[in-house]
């Protein structure tokens, strides 16, 4: 396999790394997403039930995607998993809470039929989904930014920023963002598999929220492209060398991450399809085609993700206060003989899980329905 030389497989797994954000984003995403609109879609009991049965089945799953970006992570890039992990400790800390509360929520809520009761683990359900959503949003944000860590000579880290620190202006503005594309997502969902008046309402909410998504989506790229300090490295740029952050200079620049966008202007394509795809599901919505508002929802998220990451390539975590220090995709991955035995059982194992969540999806076809959850008190939520 001399084609799959280290600068390929550095590539490969920044490529699959994508993927896994999106495949995270695209399934699980709808899920925060209806937790997140439960106050606002549904009225009574029943209602409630209809919305949170459209994801009962399916919600364990998807978060499968989140435990595979994290295990990459620390396999595929051992140093980004430990500056991101560490310095992001307690926002990872208060998203893994809220995720958390999801699952027991679910359980719990229909254990008795105390109205306080199923209030208090609604309530639960709403921060599950609304919490990762910010703090994942925010995360992003920090992360164009770039986050206050260095290396001494030795390469241990020292993080220098807190909590506080990471609720700045514009991460808490890309933070609303993750909050409206997911709310979206998970209205659109609604869309496809509930009935009645949790349809409808969701149908509406959806109308008024794509066009606030499309707006924020493009104000923030004309302030990354146009204002914000952006990372380039200045010296020799060494694709295939050990990982070791400290082998090249960077500095920081208005404008640097507009860079890839002018040097390569197909990659002009992922704004594109970030803005489509949410135009694409608004047109549908109006015409009630409900599976196409919710493939371009799908389409809207990918595009979305996929422009943060050609902004930034190949920086994957730069450091606001040492930039030469920052994380590349060509300077802190595992070895090469890792990368390639990872991606050998990731061409087995991924396509098995792709099939069985199609299998899945498939099986659960179809609208929940009042009419169902009445007549199911007991082995549905």
């Amino acid at each position: 396999m001399e084609f799959l030389d280290y600068t390929t497989l550095r590539v490969i797994w920044w490529v699959l790394l994508g993927v896994l954000l999106i495949g995270f984003a695209v399934t699980d995403g709808f899920d925060m997403g209806v937790a997140a609109l439960l106050p606002l879609v549904a009225k009574t009991e029943t209602e409630k039930r209809v919305a949170i049965n459209t994801v009962g089945p399916v919600w364990e799953g998807n978060q499968v995607w989140l435990i595979l970006g994290g295990g990459a992570i620390f396999a595929a890039w051992p140093t980004l998993y430990a500056v991101s992990f560490s310095g992001f400790y307690f926002a990872m800390f208060l998203a893994l809470v809220a995720l958390i509360l999801r699952p027991v929520a679910f359980k719990f809520r229909s254990k008795r039929e105390c109205p306080k009761w199923r209030a208090t683990w609604d309530a639960a359900l709403v921060v599950g989904g609304l919490v990762p959503a910010l703090i994942f949003g925010v995360a992003v944000g920090n992360v164009l930014l770039g986050v206050p860590f260095r290396f001494d000579d030795s390469l241990r880290i020292f993080y220098d920023g807190g909590l506080l620190g990471l609720l700045n202006p514009f991460a808490l503005v890309t933070g609303v963002l993750s909050v409206l594309m997911l709310a979206v997502h998970g209205a659109l969902w609604l869309g496809l598999k509930a009935s009645g008046p949790v349809r409808a309402r969701a149908g509406v909410l959806a109308l008024w929220m794509m066009p606030l998504a499309i707006m924020l989506f493009i104000a923030l790229g004309v302030v990354v492209h146009g204002w914000l300090p952006g990372y380039v490295i200045t010296s020799e740029i060494v694709t295939d060398g050990p990982s070791n952050p400290l082998l090249k200079e960077a500095v920081a620049v208005t404008g640097g991450w507009a860079t890839n966008f002018d040097t390569y202007p197909l990659f002009w394509l992922a704004p594109a399809v970030g803005v489509g795809g949410l135009v694409v599901a608004w047109l549908a919505l109006i015409m009630k085609v409900d599976w196409v508002a919710f493939v371009g929802s799908k389409l809207s998220i990918g595009g979305i993700i996929t422009t943060v990451g050609l902004s930034m390539f190949p920086f994957i975590l730069p450091s606001s206060i040492d930039p030469s220090a920052s994380l590349t995709v060509w300077d802190s991955s595992s070895s090469e003989l890792t990368l390639l035995i990872m991606l050998v059982a990731t061409l087995i194992f991924m396509p098995l899980i792709l099939a069985y969540t199609a299998w899945v999806f498939k099986v659960l076809f179809g609208r929940v329905t009042e009419a169902y959850v009445e007549d199911n008190p007991h082995t549905l939520y």
